[in-house]
């Protein structure tokens, strides 16, 4: 029997769910960048810089980027792979893959870097592959996020490590409310005004709300077998960094 999950506040199918946020990424495509830095004031380049440093990736590394859009996390960390490194961005949505690679091919990053359509649920790599993976922004769009968690650790080297950069709960005083006003008032006049598509950009609001908070999804991490899981709250806490390492 088919489980129901949510897809924003929706309560869908899950293969419903996959459909739906296929057809919000096929749709956002086109203008994800340029509505990364309107919504978040251009901020969200720190926070990727942010888990890129973190990351510790070295010029040998194997890392995986999952749910890599359009490269932006991967144009980081690509500057820290040399020739002996290797760098794979996996995303499920075809138009995103697509807009990432040609984007990073036009800045002359092609090098050492492979592209694979695939699900983060069902992620088509041998055991023990990656010294890191990464994931920015992604976690929230996938349907079963344990099965997603218990793959990443799958592929996982032991020593390996993974990082999940991700909307989370507010921490600093006072500033839930004006974070909810500005979510459900004004990204989605501003998903309609640059990317003509008010209704995705609602979702997008939505699904921060339902995604676990930082406690859950460190719980959730250790849960899939990773070990010494920690995070940390950005922007007091609009976006948390989790870490999880595999032994």
């Amino acid at each position: 029997m088919e489980k129901n999950t949510h897809f924003g506040f929706q309560t869908v199918s899950e293969a419903d769910k996959a459909r739906k946020v296929g057809a919000v990424f096929d749709s956002v495509a086109p203008n994800y960048d340029l509505m990364n830095d309107a919504m978040s004031f251009g901020i969200h380049r720190y926070w990727k810089h942010f888990a890129a440093h973190l990351a510790g990736v070295r010029e040998s590394s194997r890392v995986l980027d999952l749910a890599g859009g359009t490269g932006d996390m991967a144009r980081r960390l690509a500057t820290r792979l040399g020739p002996q490194g290797q760098l794979i961005v996996a995303d499920i949505n075809r138009a995103m893959l697509g807009a990432g690679r040609d984007r990073l091919a036009n800045e002359g990053r092609a090098g050492n870097i492979l592209y694979v359509q695939a699900d983060a649920e069902q992620l088509p790599f041998p055991d023990d592959y990656f010294d890191c993976i990464t994931i920015a922004f992604g976690l929230r769009n996938v349907t079963r996020k344990d099965a997603a968690l218990a793959a990443m650790c799958r592929v996982l080297k032991p020593g390996g490590r993974a990082l999940i950069l991700e909307f989370s709960r507010t921490r600093a005083p006072g500033l839930q409310a004006l974070y909810d006003w500005y979510s459900f008032n004004i990204l989605p006049r501003l998903g309609k005004w640059i990317a003509k598509d008010e209704a995705s950009y609602r979702y997008l609001a939505e699904s921060i709300r339902m995604h676990p908070d930082q406690d859950t999804l460190k719980d959730m991490m250790s849960a899939a077998g990773f070990e010494r899981c920690d995070y940390l709250n950005l922007s007091g806490g609009i976006v948390a960094l989790h870490r999880g390492y595999k032994f």
